[in-house]
Protein backbone atom coordinates (compact mmCIF):
# COMPACT_ATOMS: atom_id res chain seq x y z
CA UNK A 1 0.00 0.00 0.00
CA UNK A 2 1.47 3.61 -0.82
CA UNK A 3 1.97 5.38 2.53
CA UNK A 4 -0.50 8.56 2.73
CA UNK A 5 0.70 11.74 1.75
CA UNK A 6 1.58 14.43 4.93
CA UNK A 7 -1.30 15.92 6.38
CA UNK A 8 -3.77 13.75 3.85
CA UNK A 9 -6.03 11.28 5.24
CA UNK A 10 -6.00 9.09 1.56
CA UNK A 11 -3.26 7.42 0.62
CA UNK A 12 -0.87 8.95 -2.23
CA UNK A 13 -2.24 8.08 -5.85
CA UNK A 14 0.59 7.41 -8.83
CA UNK A 15 0.86 9.95 -11.19
CA UNK A 16 -0.99 10.04 -14.10
CA UNK A 17 2.05 9.35 -16.54
CA UNK A 18 2.93 6.01 -14.39
CA UNK A 19 -0.50 5.06 -14.37
CA UNK A 20 -0.97 5.13 -18.41
CA UNK A 21 2.18 4.07 -19.14
CA UNK A 22 1.17 0.16 -19.75
CA UNK A 23 -1.38 1.12 -21.57
CA UNK A 24 0.43 3.53 -23.60
CA UNK A 25 3.45 0.57 -23.72
CA UNK A 26 0.73 -1.97 -25.42
CA UNK A 27 -1.00 0.56 -27.67
CA UNK A 28 2.90 1.30 -28.83
CA UNK A 29 3.36 -2.32 -29.44
CA UNK A 30 -0.34 -2.64 -31.40
CA UNK A 31 0.55 0.53 -33.62
CA UNK A 32 4.20 -1.09 -34.52
CA UNK A 33 2.73 -4.69 -34.90
CA UNK A 34 0.19 -2.50 -37.51
CA UNK A 35 2.80 -1.04 -39.44
CA UNK A 36 4.35 -4.39 -40.07
CA UNK A 37 1.24 -5.68 -41.28
CA UNK A 38 1.17 -3.23 -43.38
CA UNK A 39 4.62 -3.21 -44.96
CA UNK A 40 4.52 -7.22 -45.12
CA UNK A 41 1.70 -6.85 -47.22
CA UNK A 42 -0.15 -10.54 -46.12
CA UNK A 43 -2.55 -10.74 -49.05
CA UNK A 44 0.25 -11.09 -51.61
CA UNK A 45 1.80 -14.64 -51.82
CA UNK A 46 5.31 -15.19 -50.99
CA UNK A 47 6.08 -12.00 -48.93
CA UNK A 48 7.96 -12.28 -45.89
CA UNK A 49 5.10 -13.78 -43.88
CA UNK A 50 4.96 -17.24 -43.77
CA UNK A 51 2.09 -19.33 -44.63
CA UNK A 52 0.34 -20.72 -41.54
CA UNK A 53 2.00 -23.76 -40.29
CA UNK A 54 -0.88 -25.69 -39.07
CA UNK A 55 -2.60 -25.38 -42.71
CA UNK A 56 1.08 -26.07 -44.60
CA UNK A 57 1.77 -28.81 -42.35
CA UNK A 58 -1.38 -30.37 -41.60
CA UNK A 59 -3.50 -29.04 -44.54
CA UNK A 60 -6.76 -27.66 -42.36
CA UNK A 61 -7.59 -23.88 -41.87
CA UNK A 62 -7.24 -22.87 -37.77
CA UNK A 63 -9.46 -19.95 -36.35
CA UNK A 64 -6.40 -17.93 -36.86
CA UNK A 65 -5.46 -18.39 -40.42
CA UNK A 66 -6.12 -14.95 -42.36
CA UNK A 67 -6.32 -13.11 -39.64
CA UNK A 68 -3.30 -11.30 -40.45
CA UNK A 69 -4.63 -10.72 -44.12
CA UNK A 70 -8.47 -9.42 -42.05
CA UNK A 71 -5.83 -6.95 -40.18
CA UNK A 72 -4.10 -6.07 -43.66
CA UNK A 73 -7.48 -5.14 -45.44
CA UNK A 74 -9.07 -3.68 -42.05
CA UNK A 75 -5.96 -1.10 -42.01
CA UNK A 76 -6.55 -0.19 -45.87
CA UNK A 77 -10.59 0.34 -44.47
CA UNK A 78 -11.91 -2.61 -46.68
CA UNK A 79 -14.26 -3.97 -43.78
CA UNK A 80 -15.70 -6.52 -46.49
CA UNK A 81 -12.48 -8.54 -47.41
CA UNK A 82 -11.88 -8.47 -43.24
CA UNK A 83 -15.01 -10.04 -42.67
CA UNK A 84 -14.09 -12.87 -45.42
CA UNK A 85 -10.79 -13.12 -44.61
CA UNK A 86 -12.03 -14.12 -40.51
CA UNK A 87 -15.13 -13.04 -39.55
CA UNK A 88 -13.72 -14.33 -35.77
CA UNK A 89 -10.67 -12.17 -35.84
CA UNK A 90 -12.50 -9.15 -36.93
CA UNK A 91 -15.06 -9.54 -33.92
CA UNK A 92 -12.00 -10.71 -31.43
CA UNK A 93 -10.32 -7.63 -32.67
CA UNK A 94 -13.15 -5.31 -31.19
CA UNK A 95 -13.34 -6.82 -28.27
CA UNK A 96 -9.67 -6.49 -27.63
CA UNK A 97 -9.79 -2.78 -28.38
CA UNK A 98 -12.74 -2.65 -25.98
CA UNK A 99 -10.55 -4.25 -23.40
CA UNK A 100 -7.71 -1.84 -23.88
CA UNK A 101 -9.95 0.95 -23.77
CA UNK A 102 -11.59 -0.05 -20.74
CA UNK A 103 -8.16 -0.47 -19.22
CA UNK A 104 -6.86 2.61 -20.12
CA UNK A 105 -10.02 3.80 -18.53
CA UNK A 106 -9.28 2.31 -15.57
CA UNK A 107 -5.92 3.39 -15.14
CA UNK A 108 -7.03 6.84 -16.14
CA UNK A 109 -9.75 6.87 -13.31
CA UNK A 110 -7.48 5.12 -10.83
CA UNK A 111 -9.85 2.67 -10.25
CA UNK A 112 -10.69 -0.72 -12.44
CA UNK A 113 -13.28 -0.27 -15.29
CA UNK A 114 -15.47 -3.75 -15.20
CA UNK A 115 -15.27 -5.15 -19.37
CA UNK A 116 -16.52 -7.95 -21.24
CA UNK A 117 -13.85 -10.27 -19.83
CA UNK A 118 -15.34 -9.52 -16.31
CA UNK A 119 -18.23 -11.70 -17.18
CA UNK A 120 -17.90 -15.48 -15.79
CA UNK A 121 -19.07 -16.54 -19.00
CA UNK A 122 -16.48 -14.73 -21.41
CA UNK A 123 -13.62 -17.71 -21.40
CA UNK A 124 -16.62 -20.07 -22.39
CA UNK A 125 -18.09 -18.99 -24.75
CA UNK A 126 -14.56 -17.91 -26.38
CA UNK A 127 -13.43 -20.84 -26.56
CA UNK A 128 -16.89 -22.35 -27.99
CA UNK A 129 -16.85 -20.05 -30.57
CA UNK A 130 -12.99 -20.15 -31.43
CA UNK A 131 -14.03 -24.56 -31.37
CA UNK A 132 -16.86 -23.92 -33.54
CA UNK A 133 -15.36 -21.95 -35.88
CA UNK A 134 -12.05 -24.65 -36.35
CA UNK A 135 -14.83 -27.22 -37.02
CA UNK A 136 -17.09 -24.81 -39.06
CA UNK A 137 -13.89 -23.93 -41.36
CA UNK A 138 -13.04 -27.71 -42.60
CA UNK A 139 -16.43 -28.48 -43.75
CA UNK A 140 -15.67 -29.23 -47.31
CA UNK A 141 -19.49 -28.88 -48.34
CA UNK A 142 -20.97 -25.26 -49.79
CA UNK A 143 -21.80 -22.99 -47.79
CA UNK A 144 -18.81 -24.06 -45.31
CA UNK A 145 -16.09 -24.25 -47.64
CA UNK A 146 -16.50 -20.53 -48.82
CA UNK A 147 -14.98 -19.67 -45.38
CA UNK A 148 -11.51 -21.70 -45.75
CA UNK A 149 -8.77 -19.22 -47.01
Amino acid sequence: MIPPRAGSATPARPGLLRRLGPPAAVAALVVGASCVVLWAEPTTPGGPIPVCPTKALFGVVCPGCGALRMLYTLLQGDVGAAVRYNAVALVASGLLLWSLVAWTAGRWRGRRVRSWQDLRFAPVAAGAVVAAWFVVRNIPVSPFSALAV
